[in-house]
């Protein structure tokens, strides 16, 4: 029987059951000084986890110093398209899967080297540690598929980037962790039989139901489909959209060089390695499309007749930008509290977003204030915003409650860019309690709040954020 006073977690770890060529089995390395950081007692409640009260045993536990009963650490293979290069052999460089709990991966980011490392130190700052934890959570607060954060530890070592930083390990929980990349590492080596065994391993965790490979295709395009338009309803900008980073539950996954955008334009990019804009705002849709091409190519290595079967692989495919389009159009409509759309409706909404464009417009602020009856004072000349406006009155006229659709649809609070930079500033001076009063805030995104007042001022101009890192 388990000591109840330990913590205790419910591994059941299917993934270490697939063959073992999709996976390096091999511990987390210890670090010298763990201390808790951060702990998300209600998702450790969904996993099941108990005994987690002891602050030193969590740090232990979450650092990789002390393995749980039932995990089964182990670093996955993949491949992928980084920035449309292809590299045939990705995988977990800085990241250990301890096992399942409940459906769900519990992974350790930043636990050290790994056969795929790269000649990385496999290793994790505590700058994009705090980032992805704060935004994981956010974005899950605002209704977006997404991998949690369940802790973050200091590890009590420095870690050389530029310089030497404190070193950090974040705890993440995904639906799985299987990329896009993970079936293109199979099907670049041919291994048919990798392939399909990762396939029903994939629909029987995502998809129950689906088997066969063009069904899978079909059910992953509609969820990326969702997952995307959601990003673009909050102005979201993941920054690294490579099929590495395509996680082919439908969640979002990896928040690297992430951002929220501040004024509309849908050329915004943040991704210091983005030099091109592959992965701007408003490329996101298209982006998408591609890397469904990508994974519609590594699935048709599964058919009898790959030849034959290309015809319904590419209508699948070929279909996504209407699907984008018909949901954007939803999301738009509904941030302008449309929900019975009619012809001319995705006009009305166009017009809006050319005018911010052209004003410079905070893109949360001016959705928000409109839900709250706002909106003339986010624009520097209010004429063009009054004769939208009229118009837009008009057709609210005829719709069923707008106020509360808006209000569901618009967050007054994001992780402000600038504003995650000034915590990880203040954390790394030993400070945490930025980071706990932005988390609080962004995990409550629709509430208006008078103490967060500052929080949803977009950043003066000595503020911007003009880039953003993988943090590697």
């Amino acid at each position: 029987m388990p000591d109840p006073a330990r913590l205790s977690i419910p591994f059941d770890n299917s993934y270490a059951r697939l063959p073992a060529r999709l996976f390096t089995r091999l511990p987390p390395e210890p670090v010298p000084a763990p201390e808790l950081l951060a702990f998300n007692a209600p998702l450790a409640a969904e996993l099941g986890i108990t005994g987690a009260g002891d602050a030193a045993e969590l740090a232990a536990v979450f650092s990789g110093n002390r393995l749980p009963e039932g995990a089964e650490p182990l670093a996955q293979l993949y491949a992928g398209h980084q920035f449309g290069q292809w590299n045939p052999q990705l995988g977990d460089g800085r990241a250990i899967l301890l096992g399942e709990a409940r459906g769900r991966d519990i992974q350790l980011k930043g636990s050290g080297r790994t056969p795929y490392s790269r000649g990385g130190d496999g290793r994790a700052w505590l700058g994009p540690v705090l980032r992805e934890y704060l935004v994981s959570e956010a974005m899950h607060a605002l209704g977006v598929p997404t991998t949690r954060a369940l802790a973050a530890v200091a590890t009590g070592a420095a870690v050389m980037r530029e310089t030497a930083l404190p070193g950090a390990v974040l705890t993440r929980v995904a639906a799985s962790h299987i990329r896009v990349g993970t079936f293109q590492v199979l099907a670049a080596r041919r291994d048919r039989e990798g392939l399909g065994a990762l396939l029903e391993h994939a629909c029987a965790r995502h998809y129950p139901g689906t088997a066969a490979p063009l069904d899978f295709l079909r059910a992953v395009i509609a969820r990326q489909v969702r997952l995307v338009t959601r990003w673009m309803g909050i102005g979201f900008i993941h920054g690294v959209m490579n099929t590495d980073n395509c996680a082919v539950s439908g969640e979002t996954i990896d928040y690297g060089p992430c951002a929220f955008m501040d004024r509309y334009e849908p050329l915004t990019v943040f991704s210091s390695i983005d030099h091109a804009g592959r992965y701007a705002y408003g490329a996101q849709p298209d982006v998408v499309v591609w890397n469904m091409a990508q994974l519609a190519t590594a699935l048709l290595a599964l058919e009898a007749d790959p030849e034959g079967a290309l015809p319904a692989y590419t209508e699948a495919v070929h279909a996504m930008p209407g699907l984008l389009g018909a949901a954007w159009t939803a999301t738009l409509l509904r941030k302008i509290g449309i929900s019975d759309p009619a012809p001319g409706d995705r006009d009305l909404a166009e017009r809006l977003l050319s005018t911010m464009r052209r004003q410079g417009s905070d893109f949360t602020n001016l959705f928000a204030a409109l839900a709250g009856g706002g909106g003339r004072e986010e624009f520097t000349d209010g004429a063009e915003f009054d004769d939208w406006r009229r118009d837009w009155q008009a057709r609210l006229a005829t719709q069923p409650d707008p106020g509360a659709v808006m209000q569901a649809a618009n967050p007054v609070v994001i992780p402000r860019n600038h504003r995650v930079e000034q915590m990880i500033e203040a954390a790394i001076g030993g400070d945490m309690a930025p980071f706990r009063r932005l988390l609080a805030a962004c995990t409550d995104p629709f509430e208006r709040r008078a103490d967060s007042a500052d929080l949803r001022r977009p950043p003066r101009e000595d503020e911007r954020v003009l880039a953003t890192y993988c943090g590697t």
